[in-house]
């Protein structure tokens, strides 16, 4: 065996650190193609302990201020660490050092912050006098769910902890973390972090597993709330098995989100803005703007500016933060993302702007592709690819601009670039959970996040995504005065 390879990582199993029982996942560098850590999986006992453990916990996490305080702690440590989270999240995902520290550090410091300012606020709600007969008084009141069964994507382990662990104990409740077999070392770390912040027992749990283990922990009768994110065929599975107990879920399911160019935008200035935000993690981001729409007039200025862009873009070495593309997440994947490059070529289309590939043997490096030439209903036009891929299609009017950008089964998130009056003129008319105007900025943590149609059910983030893990109750009674 390499000696490089770690194998040491252990579960978070309630109270208790133990090596998993089920198979062995290999955890690879996807720069390099290299194994760099072998985790044992959780087993199906496992998956039971850990829920019961948290179980055991509901009611016993302590008053609002108590979790308040222990999440900012947790966020404390994380930033104590950021140097070695940053190392061992470039290692695991790949994400290049010039866009890694925001995407994988702050913006899940700044969920944990805000979440632990949202278990402060007393959400009761004084309902008043009804006058009957007989006169009678309300209030509602918010309890938490229960056990939380909080599953993450392999793109973004930080955040994903953040918004679903966080969120859920900011409301009261114990969650059980389930990791991609991917990129399950961040996660595991997280329940190390959470316990030297002081978080009750039984708070955080973290496994790993393949999808057997995620439908025992999905179908587990303790498990109150399922918070998932992944692809729209998982995401359905993952529903059906809540349905047999009749579970609530929290679904973030991808998107293929449209990026309308508006005829005043000057092509020039928005081209590299809309290009990087496609392009950064390797493409592998839900709300992506890999559906690009020019106005006809405005497309050849679009398309110079596109490759004079491109022509600037460098692939490679996650470790220079000169680089913008990095890998993807597997050797599968790169196979799967450069399929849909080459079946959109043998449908029809062409290729507008092409990036370069890293002069290395290793890893799983897909070159920077724009398309163009097919119709919206084209398979690469319809269906997420989750690389650093995106297509061009050209508009006439912005009526025909909105009709092709809500022509889609997914509804996550829509970019306009242009004056920010007449964006907002049309932002309402967007079938998607999220519009952003010349970039909207950075993650905004007091604001729900989620998708219309497949793209999910549920939000996350902001006071929406706190609710998620609450239930109202109704109390009445009668008065006589």
């Amino acid at each position: 065996m390499n000696s490089t390879v770690k194998t040491d990582y252990d579960l978070k199993i309630g109270d208790s650190y133990e090596r998993g029982q089920g198979e062995t996942i290999s955890v690879t560098n996807p720069a390099t193609g290299q194994v760099i850590a072998e985790v044992r999986a959780a087993s199906l006992d496992q998956v039971e302990h850990a829920v019961a453990a948290a179980d055991s916990a509901v009611g016993k996490l302590g008053s609002p201020e108590e979790r308040s305080a222990a999440l900012h702690r947790l966020a404390d440590i994380i930033e104590a660490r950021k140097d070695e989270i940053l190392d061992l999240t470039i290692a695991e995902v790949g994400t290049p050092l010039s866009t890694a520290p925001g995407l994988h550090l702050d913006s899940p410091l700044r969920v944990l912050r805000f979440s632990a300012e949202s278990a402060l606020i007393d959400r009761t709600e004084y309902l008043g006098r009804q006058d009957g007969p007989p006169p009678n008084e309300a209030k509602v009141i918010y309890r938490p769910v229960g056990v939380v069964a909080a599953i993450a994507a392999y793109n973004y382990p930080l955040m994903f902890a953040a918004m679903k662990v966080g969120s859920a104990f900011a409301a009261g409740c114990p969650s059980v973390m389930l990791s991609s077999p991917h990129s399950p070392l961040i996660l595991l770390e997280f329940a190390k972090w959470a316990d030297e912040a002081g978080l009750p027992a039984g708070a955080v749990s973290s496994i790993a597993g393949g999808v057997d283990i995620a439908q025992g922990l999905i179908r587990n009768p303790r498990v109150a709330k399922v918070s998932f994110t992944g692809s729209v065929p998982a995401g359905t599975a993952v529903m059906k098995s809540a349905a047999d107990g009749l579970r609530d879920v929290v679904l973030e399911l991808g998107g293929k989100s449209a990026a309308i160019v508006l005829p005043s935008a000057d092509p020039a200035q928005v081209a590299g803005p809309i290009h990087s935000r496609y392009l950064r993690n390797a493409g592998q981001g839900c709300a992506s703007p890999t559906r690009i729409l020019v106005q006809q007039d405005r497309m050849q200025e679009f398309i110079e500016a596109s490759r004079e862009y491109y022509a600037t873009v460098r692939v490679g070495d996650p470790r220079d933060a000169s680089n913008l593309v990095g890998p993807v997440i597997s050797e599968p994947h790169r196979a799967r993302v450069q399929e849909y490059i080459d079946s959109a070529i043998e449908d029809g289309g062409t290729i507008i702007a092409e990036g370069a590939l890293p002069d290395t043997d290793g890893g799983w490096w897909v070159r920077p592709t724009l398309i163009g030439g097919l119709p919206n209903d084209a398979r690469i036009n319809q269906e997420e690819i989750f690389g650093p891929v995106a297509t061009l299609q050209p508009y006439e009017t912005i009526e025909n601009a909105i009709a092709i950008a809500n022509d889609s089964s997914f509804g996550l998130h829509a970019s306009l670039f242009g004056p920010v009056d007449e964006a907002l003129a049309i932002a309402d008319r967007f079938d998607v959970g999220l519009v952003t105007v010349n970039g909207g900025g950075p993650t905004r943590t007091d604001a729900p996040n989620g998708g219309w149609k497949t793209s999910g059910v549920g939000r996350e983030r902001g006071e929406a995504g706190i609710r998620e893990f609450l239930e109202p109750v109704t109390v009445q009674w009668p008065v006589t005065d």
